[in-house]
């Protein structure tokens, strides 16, 4: 991990060096290096990072969309994941969208494997990125984050 993640609090820093790594394969259909990175998001802590991830995915479809998300956004945004990238999982990424809504209606269903999420995860953030650049989106994610909590 280099030094530019040293403005994110300790927890963040992996997972934003992963995360970005990540869209950085993705971006590049590097396979190997998005397969690195999976591993690396998948061994953190999946509250952390599924917290901070789902932020940021939540962030850019607000972002994307500021008079208002549907329900025909959401299809197209799970399409152009899809689209983008052939190897992604509809089921997952479908979860991880409602996950970051915060309708996730998970009734005893057993979550995806942390794998699964990480992988998914990156491809989603890179496809509703449209080429912008992520390191920004972290600190939105991460600032949103400390706003809940300490309104909570």
């Amino acid at each position: 991990m280099t030094s530019e993640w040293r403005h994110l609090p300790a927890p963040a820093r992996p997972i934003a060096a992963a995360a970005t790594a990540g869209v950085d394969a993705v971006r590049a259909a590097d396979h190997a290096a998005l397969d690195e990175a999976t591993t690396d998001l998948a061994a953190l802590d999946p509250a952390q990072t599924g917290l901070v991830l789902g932020t940021a995915v939540r962030l850019l479809l607000e972002d994307g969309h500021p008079d208002g998300l549907t329900a025909d956004d959401v299809r197209a945004a799970l399409a152009s994941c899809v689209r983008s990238w052939p190897e992604a999982d509809p089921q997952v990424v479908l979860w991880l969208l409602a996950a970051a809504l915060g309708v996730l209606d998970e009734d005893g269903t057993t979550p995806p494997k942390p794998d699964a999420l990480a992988r998914n995860a990156v491809v989603l953030i890179a496809d509703l990125l449209a080429g912008r650049e992520i390191r920004p989106w972290w600190a939105a994610a991460l600032a949103e984050i400390e706003r809940a909590q300490l309104n909570d």
